[in-house]
């Protein structure tokens, strides 16, 4: 079995969904994977990976709103070194994932119709993320 590794950075403007399906495509093609498993890999504690509907962007405020409403800011965590979303957004971390795996069949991320990879933004102000996608092949 062959590895093939590849880093990018996505600049976030702050909370949201960030779509990186064509960034993770792009490592796929570039390992000329035919049959393979991608492994996408965020290095963060206070963002996170999650697939999800690419085709109404409604479904992606609705599960931030969810989300939001599940894990409030400023409760009166001890951790709040970085702000009152600080403690929040490792909470949102650990409740999502910061991996993907995705099958890759006969060169193509074997995601369904309406399934896009996304990078979730937890915290408020901008950062720039540090993703690690691993083809395994």
């Amino acid at each position: 079995m062959s590895v093939s590794n590849f880093s990018f950075s996505i600049d976030t403007a702050g909370r949201g969904l960030y779509e990186i399906t064509d960034r993770v495509e792009h490592a796929v093609s570039s390992a000329s994977a035919r049959e393979a498993l991608a492994l996408v890999f965020c290095r963060h504690t206070s963002c996170s990976l999650v697939l999800m509907e690419n085709a109404d962007p409604t479904a992606c405020r609705d599960l931030e709103r969810y989300m939001d409403e599940l894990v409030p800011d400023g409760t009166g965590y001890a951790h709040t070194a970085e702000g009152p979303d600080d403690m929040p957004s490792h909470i949102k971390m650990a409740l999502t994932r910061t991996s993907e795996s995705i099958p890759v069949i006969s060169g193509r991320l074997a995601l369904g119709t309406w399934q896009g990879i996304f990078l979730w933004e937890h915290r408020d102000r901008p950062h720039r993320r540090s993703l690690v996608v691993s083809i395994s092949q």
